[in-house]
């Protein structure tokens, strides 16, 4: 049966993944040595990073700087040709990450060919075209430790001969060199004098504070390191993506994940490129979808990344009745009101429009201005006015973005999210800004304003309405996900990439609601648990999740370890972070002890800038960040404090435990193709990027599946949570159509305790089970709740257990643990 949103007949549909980072530390090469061991683990799919050239030193491959090769630091060409062809001849597919949105701006420039020779060559570059920057006026490079003046006087700009590498046939040419950062010099201009001479260029060198407030290039986010392309020109398309177009036609490459779609003009025009160069291959997006919205339905992918699954799944372990006991330790320890995390995103959402994003809004609001200005009915709203009621209607705009394309009418939903958040912002300006607000909205939306037939403005009109959504998508990256999750402290495993942490855990039947709606429309979607983006990895927001299930335990010890620390806490130590070591602690803490001291204080350090409150990463408070991570250095070594913890842990292991392992096989079961990011299969205490990049250990868990392979059953944690995943994988591959394709079923099964949900998948008639209980269950009156069985035999992919379908007592079906999966006798 046809789906829209599954690949095309004969393209590879994925039924499990296995993420792998790519860098100069694991390569092509190292990755070949992992696949018998992804192949025993029972994945169907791998799923690397980009492979495209990024800049130097790059551990990620999201800053590329060459779509024309394959990164050197991997292997190179020829090395992931070999990984693909060793992939599938082990019986894997090979799905890759691209970065349609962005390149890098390396250090030294002439890493990348395109920047190079645009800051070079100006209009006359055959890639004038490629970047989102203001071609016909020099572009901004704030690089300088200090302004062009001081550095001029200083003499620490210079002229001098090099041999460019990525232009050798020039042989020896001219160029501006600042310490480690080379650029190049406009020919004719090499004789003039030095101050001349830099005036003259097709960019202008800049202090590095003045990014944020005169930046003339598209970025990604805020990082003036990552300029954005303009991947919707057809040429800029294919130039882009031809080495890796080639790569699929060959058959090295069987599928697409593709980065941060939101960042780009018309994000679904894109994938429509993308889906009919690869004849409807299977393509996921990273959309982040914000509370209930959905996935656009006339994009031509087959889902999401997965963290729309993700964060209802977290929730759902979530005890909702704990969230104002728990919200009165925050406002004890933080401050914060539990009421208060609209306002936090609010004031977090101006900060940044008024900081980091600010000549990103500017830009955005001289494009409207001069809209206006050449308009004959539109030319008395003021440019005060029009960036007052802009700042206010971002700030109240309650996701990425509208989907507003030029020339076609906007979608009933993208105006409806536009207005509501207009109305919001109405209230919070004066009434003579009301009219002003209504014609930045008319703009937004492509709607009819002004004076008809005004086609001077026609293209100006057009980009606001791109240039809005993008400025928006760039804000809520940055104010909520990279600011506000950061300060707000009431359960720090609902801050997380997708999340909504209003929502204090979710019911049984919201969780149920979702699946099925994936189920019928998104059947072939991703479903995640950890990512290299996640703020935590899964099994840290398991056990911070533990928290809400022993709300009173938790008051206590936050009072017990405040107490013990008091007498070497810091006069000045934030509340905030002060919360967030407590919660990191307890979330870290693995059989084997804390996390180190070096992973701890670079965690903080970064939550702490990325709070932006009293410490950030343009304006350090170094003595005060310092006392920080002392204080945390001397939490560590309190054996006061190590006791707490360890009495905590013991207390509450059981429900930690449930939680990884109810977690994890919901993620595995539920409807989608399911991802395993590098290393989760057992339990880790990873917390976000670069602590998520850490290298695997991949020869220890190779010797832990070969145990179990052979018979041995789990010795601790870490097998049950691997034992779990290579079952679960196994029965995936041998019913792949039961939980990805278009025929797959979900169907809710009736349990008596809102403490256990349960599930039935299959073609037709149910033949898979699901049975998992909630973390904070007691399950001592296991035996007088009952669970609904589908007629029939089924058996446990766990042990031998048989159990008959009907109505049966949870007791007996769980036993003593916390999942069971059951399956039709006839298909085992």
């Amino acid at each position: 049966m046809s789906h829209p949103h599954l690949p095309k007949p004969g393209k590879r549909l994925p039924i499990s993944t296995y993420r792998l980072q790519l860098n100069e530390n694991f390569t092509c090469r190292d990755a070949i040595g992992v696949l018998d061991y992804l192949v025993a683990l029972g994945v169907t799919d791998i799923y690397l990073s980009p492979i495209l050239q990024a800049a130097p030193g790059s551990k990620h491959g999201y800053d590329v700087v060459d779509h024309r090769h394959v990164s050197r630091q991997i292997g190179g060409r020829k090395a992931f040709e070999e990984l693909a062809s060793a992939a599938h001849e082990a019986g894997l597919g090979v799905i890759v990450d691209v970065v349609p949105n962005h390149m890098a701006v390396p250090t030294p420039v002439w890493h990348s060919r395109a920047m190079w020779s645009v800051l070079k060559r100006g209009l006359e570059s055959e890639y004038a075209n490629w970047f989102d920057v203001e071609v016909n006026e020099p572009i901004l490079m704030p690089i300088l430790g200090a302004r062009i003046g001081q550095v001029l006087a200083a003499g620490e700009l210079e002229l001098v001969k090099m041999r460019v590498p990525t232009e050798p046939d020039r042989g020896q040419q001219w160029v501006l060199r600042y310490f480690d950062h080379v650029f190049p010099v406009a020919e004719g201009t090499e004789s003039l004098p030095l101050e001349v001479l830099v005036e003259r260029q097709h960019y202008r060198l800049a202090h590095w504070k003045v990014a944020s407030e005169e930046l003339n290039y598209r970025r990604f986010f805020d990082v003036g390191s990552l300029a954005g392309i303009r991947v919707e020109l057809p040429e800029v398309f294919n130039a882009t993506h031809a080495l890796l177009l080639e790569l699929f036609n060959a058959g090295f490459i069987d599928a697409f994940r593709v980065d941060h779609p939101d960042g780009l003009a018309d994000p679904r025009g894109y994938f429509r490129a993308l889906s009919e160069a690869t004849g409807g291959a299977w393509i996921v997006a990273e959309k982040i979808l914000e509370a209930n919205e959905q996935m656009p339905s006339d994009w031509p992918v087959s889902g999401t990344t997965g963290y729309d699954t993700a964060w209802r799944l977290n929730a759902l372990n979530v005890n909702q009745s704990a969230a104002l006991s728990l919200g009165a330790v925050m406002a004890q320890v933080s401050g914060d009101s539990p009421s208060s995390y609209r306002q936090i995103v609010r004031e977090a959402k101006a900060q940044i429009i008024d900081t980091s994003l600010a000549a990103e809004v500017r830009r955005l609001g001289n494009v409207i201005w001069n809209s206006c200005l050449e308009d004959f009915r539109l030319r008395d709203h003021t440019f005060r006015g029009l960036i007052t009621c802009l700042r206010t209607l971002i700030i109240q705009m309650d996701r990425y973005r509208a989907y507003v394309v030029p020339s076609e009418s906007a979608p009933a939903l993208s105006r409806a999210v536009v207005q509501e958040a207009a109305a919001r912002a109405k209230k919070e300006l004066p009434e003579d800004l009301s009219d002003t607000m209504d014609v930045i909205v008319a703009l937004v939306l492509g709607d009819e304003i002004g004076s008809a037939g005004n086609y001077e403005s026609a293209a100006q009109k057009a980009e606001v309405l791109v240039r809005f959504q993008q400025v928006c998508g760039a804000v809520m990256a940055k104010g909520v996900e990279d600011t506000a999750f950061y300060r707000w402290t009431h359960l720090l495993s609902l801050t997380e990439v997708g999340s909504d942490p209003s929502q204090f855990g979710i019911s049984v039947d919201e969780m149920h609601r979702h699946a099925a709606y994936i189920a019928a429309q998104w059947p072939a979607t991703m479903t995640c648990g950890s990512t290299h983006d996640t703020k935590r990895g899964e099994d840290v927001r398991a056990r911070l999740n533990t928290i809400a299930s022993f709300p009173d335990k938790w008051s206590n010890l936050v009072a017990d370890l405040r107490e013990a620390s008091n007498s070497y806490r810091p006069r000045d130590l934030d509340g905030r972070i002060e919360y967030i070591l407590w919660q990191t602690l307890v979330g870290t803490w693995s059989d084997a002890g804390p996390i180190s001291f070096d992973r701890l204080e670079g965690y903080l350090l970064k939550a702490a800038r990325e709070q932006k409150t009293w410490t950030s990463w343009i304006d350090t408070a170094a003595s005060r960040e310092k006392r920080m991570t002392e204080f945390a250095r001397n939490v560590l070594k309190d054996p006061a404090v190590r006791e707490l913890v360890l009495c905590w842990r013991e207390e509450t292991a059981e429900c930690t435990k449930a939680a990884i392992l109810s977690t994890k096989t919901l993620q595995l079961t539920m409807p989608g193709v399911a991802d395993i990011y590098q290393g989760t299969e057992m339990v880790g205490t990873s917390l976000v990027d670069p602590d998520n990049r850490r290298p695997v250990d991949f020869d220890a868990r190779k010797k832990s599946l070969e145990r179990l392979l052979s018979g041995w059953a789990p010795e601790n944690i870490d097998e049950e949570k691997l034992d779990l995943v290579r079952r679960i994988l196994a029965l995936r591959a041998k019913l792949p159509n039961v939980f990805v394709s278009a025929e797959s079923d979900y169907a809710a099964l009736p349990v008596s305790t809102s403490h256990a949900l349960a599930f039935s998948r299959g073609v037709g008639t149910p033949q898979v089970v699901v049975i998992a209980a909630r973390t904070f269950a007691n399950k001592d009156n296991w035996h007088s709740h009952t669970v609904g069985i589908p007629e029939g035999e089924w058996a446990s992919i766990f042990h031998d257990q048989k159990v008959c379908g009907g109505v049966r007592p949870l007791s007996e079906v769980l036993g003593n643990s916390t999942v069971e999966i059951l399956v039709r006798t006839e298909l085992t």
